[in-house]
């Protein structure tokens, strides 16, 4: 079992950077495929960029490319996404996920192939 734990939000300006760290607990981190999501009020969560099992495949939802980069690292037990160019759009409570995987290379864009979730950490861009 994997808990996960997101930190980095705040308040931060339109065209500012923000890094979000995902610190997960357990032995087996690197047998997880990993995940960022972010949920606005009153719209559904939504997919926003997620890595394989060493962090050598990636994938972003079209909003987020080239703005946001997601990376992990294996020994520390954390993933990162590091936000720049932000947009008040990107307001949302942003969560983490991992799903155990037995592809090295495979990475995950719904929900629910996701098995483990952070509790979230909002992320507020002021125009």
């Amino acid at each position: 079992q994997v808990q996960l734990v997101e930190s980095g939000g705040g308040l931060v300006q339109a065209g500012g950077s923000r890094r979000l760290s995902c610190a997960a607990s357990g032995r087996t981190f690197s047998s997880y495929a990993l995940g960022w999501f972010r949920q606005a009020p009153g719209k559904q969560r939504d997919f926003v960029s997620a890595i394989s099992l060493s962090g050598d495949n990636t994938y972003y939802a079209d909003s987020v490319k080239g703005r946001f980069t997601i990376s992990r690292d294996n020994a520390k037990n954390t993933m990162y996404l590091q936000m720049n160019s932000l947009k008040p759009e990107d307001t949302a409570v942003y969560f983490c996920a991992a799903t155990p995987s037995y592809y090295s290379r495979s990475v995950y864009y719904t929900e629910y192939e996701y098995t483990y979730w952070g509790q979230g950490t909002q992320v507020t861009v002021s125009s």
